[in-house]
């Protein structure tokens, strides 16, 4: 459909070719190239993108195009498309609106003389790496592909688990500049219908310049968070079975171009704790796991500000644990020792990021030997704050979603602050502002992490 004050393509072919170059900076770009020819005694010209184009394709096509003869040419586009573009994706285009989007997306763009329409034809393919399996959310027995940051694959790998008739995968775009795909993928008998409806609003309604962080660009603008509050109000997963099993639960995933992941809604902190291995083990293995995935998730909240409450309090410790204690002289505050290690993880975390893979080992040694003896024999931290630390660490990715990882180190900081100024008193209230950042952190559709209904 044409949009009101959108131009369309006219009946004067070099008025058509003129405007195309006026629009594009077709001499100055070296991968927008031009290609002039002549079909059936008529003047064409081909418009299209280096390095979209699959140049086989383009071979025979054109091999078809140096076939026709001039009274072979019909009166109509589509009469010519029908009888001799050999080839299966191909539309007929009025506004150049839509000739600049198909062509900047990588799709070719044929005029030709007497036609007052554009024939666009898809075989455009996009540099992609192979569907390798995700290198942080990894199964023991499940599949080993993943998503990639082609769309057009992403959807592939879904619909090659979900053969059903129900499943529907909406194509929209969203931004002005960027003009980024969006798949919204659903099972049409099983999804909640005010849900997709909602999403669908706020897709349609969005007025923005561009996707830059594509997914994370696109979860902000559907959804404004509380800055105060950290937990996220998506699911992301990079597993193709985990998306196709949330669709056949009722859920709706959302795809988008150059993202390889996909977004999962509605969401709750049972769904972001979850991960493929609980399903691909007997009952009794992913009950186990689930259990012992939660009852850690706790400990990296609370086990630090409960240990350093206890010794802010040496009475109340039972004898069974008076171990515990700390024996060696403590020269820092405990509430120091424990934040200046937090910041300390993380250094070690993004430091071991952009470290080169072939000095990982040898730095990751070095910096646990002689950075963790050094501070414990130089009197700045005690061992066993370095013990609780190291298991807050660790424990960090027992479940796979890293933003959810974050939120729970910002909610056992802000324990940490409370009870090293207030006390019983103030573990008590920390404990009452996490259940709340949790009761009250509203998602897409309405409800919070614990599945209630909000207003």
């Amino acid at each position: 459909m044409i949009k009101k004050n959108e131009k369309k393509v006219g009946p004067s072919f070099e008025e058509n070719i003129a405007y195309v170059e006026q629009s594009l900076p077709v001499q100055k770009s070296f991968d927008i190239v031009r290609r002039d020819m002549e079909i059936g005694g008529k003047e064409a010209t081909l418009f299209f993108i280096d390095g979209f184009t699959k140049d086989e394709a383009m071979l025979k096509i054109m091999d078809s195009f140096f076939g026709v003869q001039a009274e072979d040419m019909p009166e109509d586009a589509t009469t010519f498309v029908k009888r001799h573009i050999p080839y299966v994706e191909v539309d007929v285009i009025q506004s150049f609106d839509e000739v600049f989007r198909n062509l900047l997306s990588g799709v070719t763009c044929l005029f030709i003389s007497g036609y007052e329409v554009c024939i666009a034809i898809d075989c455009r393919t996009y540099p992609a790496r192979s569907v390798d399996e995700p290198y942080k959310d990894k199964s023991l027995r499940g599949s080993r592909d993943g998503f990639v940051e082609t769309i057009v694959f992403n959807t592939a790998l879904i619909r090659r688990r979900i053969r059903d008739t129900h499943l529907v995968m909406e194509m929209v775009e969203a931004g002005q500049v960027s003009r980024t795909d969006i798949a919204i993928c659903y099972m049409q008998d099983r999804v909640d219908k005010a849900l997709l409806e909602n999403l669908m609003k706020r897709i349609e309604a969005l007025r923005v310049e561009d996707l830059r962080m594509n997914q994370q660009s696109l979860a902000e603008a559907l959804f404004k968070r509380k800055w105060f509050n950290p937990f996220p109000k998506f699911k992301f997963t990079e597993r193709p079975d985990t998306a196709a099993a949330c669709l056949l639960e009722g859920k709706v995933v959302i795809l988008v171009d150059n993202s390889p992941s996909a977004m999962i809604l509605p969401t709750s902190i049972l769904d972001m704790v979850e991960e493929a291995n609980d399903y691909y083990f007997p009952t009794i293995t992913g009950v186990y796991l689930k259990v012992s995935r939660a009852l850690i998730t706790i400990g990296t909240i609370f086990l630090t500000p409960i240990y350093l409450l206890f010794m802010q309090n040496m009475d109340w410790i039972p004898d069974m644990f008076r171990f515990a204690i700390i024996q060696e002289p403590v020269y820092v505050p405990l509430i120091y020792q424990f934040l200046i290690l937090e910041l300390a993880i993380d250094g070690l975390r993004l430091a071991a990021m952009n470290t080169p893979s072939m000095l990982s080992t040898p730095l990751s040694v070095i910096a646990g030997l002689v950075l963790g003896e050094f501070s414990v024999s130089s009197g700045w931290f005690n061992s066993e704050i370095m013990l609780g630390m190291a298991f807050v660490a660790v424990a960090n990715y027992t479940q796979p979603n890293f933003e959810l990882g974050y939120a729970l180190k910002f909610m056992r900081l802000l324990l940490l602050i409370l009870t090293a100024c207030f006390n019983g008193i103030g573990f008590a209230a920390g404990c009452v502002l996490v259940i709340c950042f949790l009761a009250f952190n509203k998602t897409l559709s309405g409800r919070n992490y614990l599945n209630v209904k909000l207003n």
